[in-house]
């Protein structure tokens, strides 16, 4: 990444969007005069956002703000399909311990309304072009490991807690300590993982891979489609929305990930017209499993806000202490190295660090950042964070806050077309996992599987995810096996202090089984 600037007399900003290569592995970009840029102006605009200072023009903000709006709203239309369902009795449900759900109309109109005012409030507190939306990993976790155990109003009160823990970490500076604290391999293993995590959820939720009936009785527990190969229409909308999706990324379309949502949505609105597919609902295996793809009755409709606010902290008498505190310091981990990671990216492409390394006012963004997730479980939308994809407005010249307001309003407004998300089929949103999935794995090139004292514990953190189908397990098994090993070969001192109390932390989580056996024995 390179940002060079210049004086009035005339020269140029040049900047290197997302460093070598851009959001999907191409290279950027942008220069652009600053005559215009370095002209002192007492406007409401510039004392508030310092939009010259920081060598950007309003057209500039404005336009990035559009372009990180459309690059990441699809998280309005993914959120309520990996937390929301639309009926308790479909096969593919997201129900709790008592069987209730999150219907998926409620969860856009939440969604759409926390990332509206967080987003807005980065912008105008903090003063940078990082939008902030429910964050992908967290809220398959929450839906897919915790929810199950409480009901969703106990889930979502454990990220509300999740929220409040990562306010008092910034407000004390424990967060940066922590932070420092566990290896960099094993941070991008965390990010690793759960973007394979990511795409196995997408292969399943699309039925292109299937638990096998008879999985007891063979030597695989999954398999591809149904028996071998892809013998429904909703699996080949997965299919071709893939592969259209892939293309639109590759060539570096903007809003690429949205467009193929979109792509596939109208194609399965075709297929079922023709084809009259029908839903799923656990006899129908070639059926649409979430969403069925049929024109809304109506487009515009007051988005209904009635998750807001339905949270409980009962999961503590509901479960051991143990097992709770353990969920919590999983989704505190999940929160503290993605936000602070992706930040501090940001912060690299836009030219906003200091020459020491450091994002001036990083307080501030950390403190809205952790407000999100408190205010993501207040919603029922899970922990809002920061958006890497926030890069591609930061592409077309955004340096502000005042980008962030024009990508918060676009998001408020967005919670009026809520009829809209009803019509979109899981088959169809899943392309966007793999896509997003396979973003997040090309980090793995930062590790070094050269040094078996890393690789291993990298190695688990990565597969383990997956394989259990649970973020929790692979963090833990990954910072297990790095102390043993550490201590194993003599670099026992080398292991910073708070890796070890993590390590124990989840040594217990691990054998919460046998230990509230031997409890109450």
């Amino acid at each position: 990444m390179s940002s060079s600037r210049r004086g009035s007399g005339g020269g140029s900003i040049t900047v290197s969007a997302y460093g070598a290569d851009g959001p999907y592995g191409d290279h950027v970009k942008r220069t652009a005069p600053v005559t215009e840029t370095t002209t002192a102006s007492t406007s409401p605009l510039e004392r508030l956002f310092k939009i010259s200072e920081r060598g950007s023009t309003v057209g500039r903000e404005l336009r990035g703000g559009l372009v990180t709006f459309v690059t990441m709203s699809y998280i309005i239309v993914l959120n309520p399909l990996i937390l929301g369902s639309f009926a308790a009795d479909s096969p593919s449900a997201k129900v709790d311990v008592l069987g209730n759900i999150l219907p998926v109309a409620q969860v856009a109109a939440a969604t759409a309304l926390v990332a509206g005012v967080m987003t807005l409030l980065m912008g105008l507190v903090a003063n940078y072009p990082f939008a902030l939306a429910t964050g992908l990993g967290i809220n398959v976790l929450v839906a897919v490991t915790i929810a199950p155990l409480m009901t969703w109003p106990e889930a979502m009160g454990l990220v509300v807690v999740d929220g409040i823990i990562i306010v008092i970490l910034v407000a004390t500076g424990f967060r940066t300590a922590v932070f420092n604290a566990v290896p960099p391999e094993l941070k991008t293993a965390i990010a690793v993982g759960i973007g394979l995590f990511i795409c196995f959820i997408g292969f399943v939720d699309s039925g292109f891979v299937r638990r096998l009936p008879d999985a007891a009785h063979t030597t695989v527990p999954v398999g591809l489609g149904i028996g071998g190969s892809i013998a429904s229409w909703p699996t080949f909308v997965f299919v071709i929305g893939l592969l259209v999706t892939a293309v639109l990324v590759a060539r570096r379309v903007r809003a690429g990930i949205l467009i193929g949502v979109v792509f596939s949505t109208v194609l399965a609105i075709v297929i079922e017209a023709v084809a009259k597919v029908g839903p799923s609902q656990g006899t129908n295996p070639k059926g649409w499993s979430l969403g069925y793809p049929a024109l809304p009755k109506s487009v515009v409709g007051l988005p209904d806000l009635s998750l807001v606010g339905d949270i409980s902290f009962g999961a503590w008498t509901r479960l051991p202490a143990l097992t709770v505190s353990l969920l919590v310091f999983t989704l505190v981990l999940a929160n503290f190295f993605d936000a602070m990671g992706t930040m501090t990216g940001l912060g690299k492409q836009a030219g906003l660090l200091k020459p020491n390394g450091q994002l001036p006012n990083v307080g501030r963004a950390l403190f809205i950042e952790g407000t999100g997730a408190i205010a993501g479980g207040a919603a029922s939308v899970s922990s809002n964070t920061v958006f890497v994809e926030s890069a591609s407005g930061i592409a077309e010249g955004a340096r502000t806050g005042l980008a962030n307001v024009v990508t918060g309003l676009l998001f408020l407004a967005a919670m009026f077309f809520t009829p809209l998300y009803a019509v979109v089929p899981i088959e169809a949103a899943a392309p966007a996992l793999v896509i997003v999935g396979a973003l997040m794995f090309r980090q793995v090139t930062e590790i070094d599987f050269t040094d078996f004292r890393v690789a291993l514990p990298a190695f688990l953190t990565i597969v383990v995810m997956p394989f259990t189908y649970s973020i929790a397990n692979g963090i833990g098994a990954g910072f297990i096996s790095y102390v043993l090993l550490a201590a194993a070969t003599g670099k026992a001192r080398t292991v910073h202090p708070l890796m070890w109390v993590v390590a124990v932390a989840f040594v217990g989580y691990f054998a919460v089984g046998p230990i509230e056996a031997a409890l109450h024995a």
